[in-house]
Formats: structure tokens, C-alpha cells, sequence
């Protein structure tokens, strides 16, 4: 059965579309289901502007919940990308362009490990909510034009802090350059986008299977965070003989990078492994790229 697209009930930034539609193309390989993992690497100003917190109510100066969240760029984002070399998936960087000044070494590390960058603000103490269109504009193209100049290429990728948008946000992104988000859950397949500035998708990205929303937000265990990455992997290899997909996972180095976290993410991690032969491992620049060279040649 196939449906024809049609307006979104509330709103024009993407057409409504069942997941009964026609497919997309099969990924690389014969693949049916396509994973990335994403890590947050994140920089917090001290004392100002949002913060991300596991202690709730420490009064100023915080510093239990600073020494929290640096734990991740110290130790904790390391060894995310140590276990993701182990399960041969390659890294993808939600990266707040400050840790070129204020990590560099871990920014290193990542680019070693052959990350992509996908941009994420210049700070997570950040939020594009209230910005004007110029305002917003000109952060956005800051992102991107910080890491062309560190990394040889600007990102394709935009991935806001806190999940946060403006109305002009989508045209910021596509005039600047950015070809797909990472925010938005709105199915298990990349989802054209509408902007008055260019082509820009929609990437799934994990809402729940999202160790901040989930481990932090809701204090699920580590367990049950694992738990989920598993679940939401079974579930959707078997759809995906239906079509292909696209299954994310989200975690972030102070969050996941924690010791207990870690271990139980890397059971997960191995029983996602123990399929490859099944699955593409991949980043968000890929899976863009395929769809891209696909519609060229439809």
C-alpha cells in the first residue's frame, strides 16, 4: 500500500507520510536497518546561563554538579570512544565548538577516531530560544565556520542545544549550509524538512533512547537504559525487513561515561555487534550522502 504525502495537520515544516508509504532505498550493502550513535560533548560556563545537573539545589558556586558534568570531558568521553571502537561503530560528535579552546585534547581524540562533528552550539549554557533570526543566524554560522576552520569541512549536521528552536530556525540552518537535524523523532525514516532556504532533512534522533532525557530526566537505571538501546534495536531490525530504517542512540560523556553506565552501555553495545553482519553502522553524513546519491540517480 502506498499513500501519497500530504500537509502535516498544524503546521508546513513536513509533510505527513505512514510509515505504510513506499520505502526509501536500502542502505549500502543490502542493508535494511542503519545505526549511529551519538555522543554529546559538551562545555558549560560556570555559573551562567542553562546547566545540565545531577544534583539538584546545590547553591552557588556549584561546584559538585561543574565537577560532574567535567568529569565527562576529562575521562567519561574517552572511554565512550573507546567502546565504540570495540563495537565497531563510528562515532558521531554532537560538539560544542568551545572544547576546541577548552578540551582540544579530546577533540583530538574524537577526530582520530574518525568522528564526524555534527554542530551543537558554541556552549551548552546556550539556547537558540529567544534569538531573533539575526541573531540566530549569525550563531548557527559561527558553529559551523569554527569547525570548518578546525576540522577542513563544515558540518553538515545541527544538532540545538537543549532541543531548542525558533521560528526561523530550519531557513538559519539550510542558508547557512547545514544539510540535516538532529532533534527531531518524528518517524523511523530521514524526513524531508521544509525551509524557505534550501533541502534540509530530518535525521531520527533518539528522544528516549537518550541518556538525557531518559537516565537524567526520568532516572531510569543504567540497566534499564541498556535495556532499551537493546529493545529499540530488536524491535526495529525486524521491521526493517519491512524497509529500511534508521535507529539512533544518545548518549553524553558525563552522563554514560560514568564507570556503572558505562559497563551496562557496553553489554548493549555487544548485542548491537553481534548483528553487523545485518546492520550499517554508520554516521549521520552517510546516511544523508546515500540518500542524496540515490535520488540523483532516480
Amino acid at each position: 500500500m502506498t499513500h501519497d504525502a500530504v500537509p502535516a495537520p498544524g503546521h508546513a515544516l513536513w509533510d505527513y507520510q505512514p510509515i505504510t508509504a513506499a520505502p526509501g532505498p536500502v542502505w549500502p550493502g543490502g542493508r535494511r536497518l542503519a545505526v549511529y550513535v551519538a555522543i554529546g560533548l559538551e562545555e558549560y560556563r560556570f555559573g551562567a546561563g542553562q546547566t545540565e545537573d545531577i544534583v539538584p539545589g546545590v547553591t552557588a558556586p556549584d561546584l559538585v554538579n561543574t565537577s560532574w558534568r567535567d568529569y565527562g570531558n576529562r575521562v567519561g568521553a574517552f572511554r565512550l570512544l573507546e567502546r565504540l571502537e570495540r563495537a565497531g561503530i563510528p562515532p558521531t560528535v554532537l560538539l560544542n565548538t568551545a572544547l576546541y579552546d577548552t578540551a582540544p585534547e579530546l577533540v583530538a581524540a574524537a577526530r582520530r577516531a574518525g568522528a564526524e562533528f555534527v554542530g551543537h552550539g558554541i556552549s551548552n549554557s546556550d539556547s537558540l530560544a529567544g534569538m531573533s533570526a539575526a541573531e540566530e543566524a549569525a550563531y548557527v554560522g559561527a558553529v559551523a565556520a569554527r569547525i570548518a576552520a578546525e576540522e577542513g569541512t563544515a558540518p553538515g549536521g545541527w544538532s540545538s542545544p537543549w532541543l531548542t528552536h525558533t521560528p526561523s530556525t530550519l531557513d538559519s540552518l539550510a542558508a547557512v549550509g547545514y544539510r540535516y537535524l538532529l532533534d527531531l523523532r518524528l518517524d523511523d525514516r530521514p524526513v524531508p524538512l521544509t525551509t524557505g532556504s534550501g533541502p534540509l532533512l530530518a535525521l531520527p534522533y533518539a528522544l528516549e533512547v537518550n541518556d538525557s532525557t531518559t537516565v537524567v530526566g526520568r532516572a531510569a537505571s543504567a540497566a534499564e537504559f541498556a535495556d532499551m538501546v537493546v529493545d529499540e534495536f530488536d524491535e526495529l531490525l525486524e521491521r526493517s525487513a519491512e524497509q529500511p530504517l534508521v535507529m539512533s542512540v544518545v548518549v553524553h560523556s558525563f552522563i554514560s561515561g560514568a564507570p556503572f553506565r558505562l559497563r551496562a552501555l557496553d553489554r548493549a553495545l555487544q548485542h548491537l555487534r553481534a548483528h553487523r553482519d545485518q546492520v550499517w553502522f554508520t554516521q549521520p553524513r552517510a546516511i544523508a550522502a546515500h540518500l542524496a546519491a540515490e535520488r540523483a540517480l532516480a
